[in-house]
């Protein structure tokens, strides 16, 4: 069985090769502990939001856009970062991650500084009224022993501790396309810096999904959904909150497309995150 071993800020650092007026230049490794397919979308996201953080003056990342432009392998991958409006309170940037001179991701993050602004908060109109993670068992508890000493089909599953909220061995019927379960990282990061928690966030926004757009179809179906791209907005950074509920949605899947929104919850119900993107629908590849 695999054994958790994913660091998130260990794992997404970026190493600097060289810094210059309104830019920058990273090299980073990625970690096959991250591993769906390849190189988990979301954590690939997060070294990109990392670079950015290593050249903002500001503390608070706001958004991360980005489109997936090809699949890395596990090795070393080269980050540029260049600033493209630069003001007292905001910055927008441009992160353009390759290897071996092929496009992997190209992305545009903003941060910004120290703000008084207007305050509202009406995100309990959104909230999914499940339980909390107290009241939901852990994945590990509803496994056979034969399944937890199989594992997780993908290493990117041991990163976490996970309790879903609704949970089928196998899906007996087609489903709302709805995905929602309690994550939490295991080994627990150091959160201190704002854009490792802003990382924890685009992981569990991006892996929403194809979880929930699948689940409105019945399993063996033959169809992959790569991501074509991904947006993140952060709210109401909850460092403090252990666990986080993945709340995914996946309204319509159409003429090869399918596409969803994600909000991220934690605990006490703050509203800390919410993302969307679209997927690509094609058949599963035929061997030989």
């Amino acid at each position: 069985m695999l054994s958790a071993m994913g660091d998130l800020g260990q794992d997404t650092a970026v190493e600097a090769v060289s810094e210059y007026e309104g830019g920058g230049r990273f090299t980073a490794k990625l970690n096959r502990d991250w591993e769906i397919w390849g190189p988990n979308g979301g954590y690939v996201a997060s070294v990109a939001l990392r670079a950015a953080g290593a050249l903002s003056p500001f503390r608070r990342p706001a958004s991360l856009s980005c489109h997936f432009l090809g699949v890395a392998a596990f090795d070393q991958v080269d980050i540029q970062v260049r600033h493209l409006r630069e003001a007292k309170t905001a910055l927008s940037q441009r992160v353009e991650i390759t290897q071996q001179g092929r496009a992997i991701l190209e992305a545009t993050v903003w941060s910004i500084g120290d703000l008084q602004g207007l305050e509202h908060d009406h995100s309990a109109t959104l909230d999914p009224g499940v339980p909390g993670p107290e009241g939901v068992a852990d994945l590990s508890d509803l496994l056979t022993e034969e399944e937890k000493e199989q594992g997780p089909p993908y290493g990117f599953w041991t990163n976490f501790d996970v309790k879903p909220v609704r949970f089928h061995r196998e899906q007996p019927e087609v489903l709302e396309p709805v995905w929602q379960e309690w994550i939490r990282f295991s080994p627990a990061p150091d959160l201190s810096d704002p854009w490792v928690d802003a990382c924890r966030s685009v992981i569990l926004v991006d892996v929403q999904s194809w979880p929930s757009a699948s689940s409105a179809h019945r399993w063996g179906h033959g169809f992959i959904a790569p991501s074509l791209d991904l947006y993140v907005g952060f709210h109401d950074p909850q460092p403090e909150s252990e666990w986080l509920l993945a709340d995914g949605f996946g309204p319509v899947a159409r003429d090869g497309l399918m596409g969803w929104n994600g909000r991220l919850w934690s605990q006490d119900r703050h509203l800390v995150a919410t993302g969307s993107g679209q997927c690509l629908c094609r058949p599963v590849p035929q061997r030989g």
